[in-house]
């Protein structure tokens, strides 16, 4: 296994977090209000007591934005899980369904599923990944390869210690990095450099997050606001009513 060089790293996550960021701007741009009314449970808001539009429009941005966070961020700890492990141990991306990196280490071939943190999936995403690790176990024996081949769910933050679940290995926080680069403080070296121009980045967003909050929250007084009080009636009825089942 090679030594990972830190600064080449600090280098990589240096130029794809602003990968990340300006992914981040570029989902607030194409937002659209309708869609996500169309997508949040309008009777958990009303159950909340919401009466100020403002808020209303904050809540359901601050949904949106989270799930698609949480997805890009795992799109830049995978590519920063190949980066690594291509820099220690000649780690590729897998072209097998299900898996995101394989790389051999000490007579030992590993599949890897990258995850970013310990609550991924529900139960039938979990049985398809350990789907996806049988067909490509299977895939690797049928062919020449000589090393013993071991699936690992690979996820990136978390305390649990290393554990065996059906046929796959899931290695967590400190262990996963380790896995990948030898190196046993590599978790917390990359917390900085992840932080780099952070409040830059931040300040950006949240200028920008405003001004299309301002913006929804005008278009939603409009159009689902009787006097400026949220016509819940109305908004139920856009995001829910579809009634077929009368002519049926």
């Amino acid at each position: 296994m090679n030594s990972l060089d830190i600064q080449t790293l600090n280098n990589f996550v240096n130029k794809n977090i602003e990968k990340f960021h300006n992914n981040k701007l570029k989902t607030l741009n194409d937002i659209d209000l309708k869609k996500i009314l169309k997508k949040k449970n309008p009777y958990l808001f009303k159950a909340k007591n919401i009466t100020l539009a403002s808020i209303f429009i904050t809540e359901i941005l601050d949904a949106f934005l989270s799930s698609s966070e949480e997805k890009q961020f795992g799109d830049f700890l995978e590519e920063l899980a190949i980066f690594i492990s291509a820099s220690t141990c000649d780690g590729r991306k897998s072209s097998a369904t299900g898996i995101d990196i394989e790389f051999d280490k000490n007579d030992v071939h590993y599949l890897i599923s990258v995850k970013s943190g310990p609550n991924w999936g529900n139960s039938s995403q979990q049985r398809k990944q350990i789907d996806d690790f049988n067909k490509a176990v299977t895939v690797l024996k049928q062919s020449e390869h000589t090393l013993h081949v071991q699936p690992v769910l690979g996820i990136c933050y978390g305390k649990t210690k290393t554990s065996y679940i059906h046929s796959y290995m899931k290695v967590v926080g400190q262990n996963f990095w380790y896995l990948l680069s030898g190196n046993e403080s590599l978790y917390t070296d990359i917390i900085e450099p992840i932080g780099y121009e952070a409040k830059r980045h931040n300040d950006n967003f949240i200028r920008k997050k405003d001004e299309i909050i301002n913006r929804f929250t005008e278009d939603f007084l409009k159009e689902f606001c009787d006097g400026g009080v949220i016509n819940w009636v109305k908004l139920v009825q856009f995001n829910s009513g579809n009634l077929d089942l009368a002519d049926k």
